[in-house]
């Protein structure tokens, strides 16, 4: 690492004012602050001093996401193999997730860090990290055969609208990741009804070069819930039905990253334990959407009112939702008590949607971003409230 950081010392004067690669600053000092901490402090005004910049904290939200990416890629080669019933190895089914999967992640994080570089250059600003983390959740929430062509379009719709025009990280109101993903659900609803699944199935070639297989698409276990009309079990892509471990495990059709509670779990103690999360959020999502769901199984009457809590919990990407999106420190309230209330409602709203509208039986996307437009005003009565207690008090 020593020779790395001499390297980049020597040559760091051509990326500064007068260098023949000056255009180029940002780009340099995004890969810098990237590979080393910086020696450069704040000068003025009021700023928070602590060992972990915004960098590290991303670095650390991407780490918690490895385990969801992984299992993604393997649950992508087992439901291609389960959908045409063939029996492979675990190498075979890891590489043909790979190999799915990876186009999506690298077309998100080129077209994003593209769009954010090109901003950087314009304005004269260092490259903002929030792509870092937001890059990674957008592949790991839509189904695996999305095109690449829509991936790239709706990635650029949310950087841009979503997020520089609102003055770049730290500033947008809805969280980006989710803005993709509605852009998705209402330019092209048949790829993001969320109902069904789409099992990747390049085309595959038998003995004498024929085409043995070339798609498949099947209902995922929450789109059966969603059209059901009488409680049953649901049942992976080809009939088989589907137990609790199953649905913690993650071996079910659904989203890229969403379908492990098992992986989320890993991922939610590494956010926990390094303090990048706060529990608050996340413990009340699960809270409202557990005492919602209760609700609905003692006065409703439909199939999707009689879906207990657990299931909820495991099926589509509630839980991933409740650890890595409502818990965005930029889109969530700010203060202890509203963290409470944002996420409470995030699960109340995410199990109405689910149960009051079967054609779209997902409901977690709509419910954060409507909440991430109540967050400020849910501080605001946070704040007020305080500051008239304490006026009373000192009256």
């Amino acid at each position: 690492m020593k020779f790395l950081r001499n390297y980049l010392d020597k040559i760091k004067p051509n990326f500064e004012a007068g260098g023949k690669w000056s255009s180029f600053h940002s780009v340099f000092e995004g890969l810098e602050s990237f590979l080393f901490v910086s020696n450069q402090t704040s000068k003025s005004g009021v700023h928070i001093h602590d060992a972990v910049d915004s960098k590290r904290v991303m670095s650390i939200v991407v780490i918690s996401l490895i385990p969801c990416l992984l299992m993604g890629i393997y649950n992508t080669g087992y439901q291609h193999y389960l959908s045409i019933g063939e029996t492979t190895g675990f190498f075979d089914t890891f590489i043909y997730g790979i190999l799915s999967v990876l186009p999506i992640v690298v077309v998100s994080y080129t077209v994003g860090l593209g769009i954010e570089f090109v901003v950087a250059q314009w304005k004269g600003h260092e490259i903002q990290e929030g792509f870092l983390v937001t890059g990674l959740i957008i592949p790991l929430i839509i189904p695996v055969d999305t095109p690449l062509w829509m991936v790239a379009l709706a990635t650029a719709f949310a950087v841009i609208f979503a997020k520089e025009v609102f003055g770049g990280t730290g500033f947008n109101i809805w969280n980006v990741a989710l803005i993709a993903r509605a852009f998705l659900f209402f330019a092209y609803p048949s790829k993001m009804s969320g109902d069904s699944v789409f099992v990747r199935t390049a085309a595959t070639f038998g003995v004498g070069g024929g085409t043995v297989v070339d798609s498949f698409s099947g209902a995922t276990p929450l789109g059966q819930i969603g059209t059901a009309t009488a409680l049953a079990p649901v049942t992976d892509t080809v009939g088989n039905p589907l137990g609790y471990w199953d649905l913690f495990v993650g071996l079910i059709p659904g989203s890229i990253g969403e379908t492990s509670t098992l992986c989320i779990a890993l991922g939610a103690v590494i956010l926990l334990v390094t303090g990048i999360a706060n529990w608050r959020t996340m413990f009340s999502v699960f809270a409202g959407g557990i005492l919602t769901a209760l609700l609905f199984n003692a006065i409703g009457t439909t199939p999707a009112m009689q879906v207990n809590p657990l299931e909820h919990i495991l099926l589509g990407g509630f839980a991933f939702g409740a650890v890595f999106m409502a818990t965005d420190p930029v889109t969530s309230c700010r203060t202890n008590k509203g963290k409470y209330v944002f996420g409470f409602l995030v699960g109340l709203f995410a199990i109405l949607v689910r149960v009051l509208n079967p054609g779209y039986p997902e409901g977690m996307m709509l419910a954060i971003l409507f909440m991430n437009s109540f967050a400020p005003l849910i501080d605001y009565a946070v704040v007020e409230t305080n500051v008239k207690r304490r006026k009373r008090r000192k009256g």
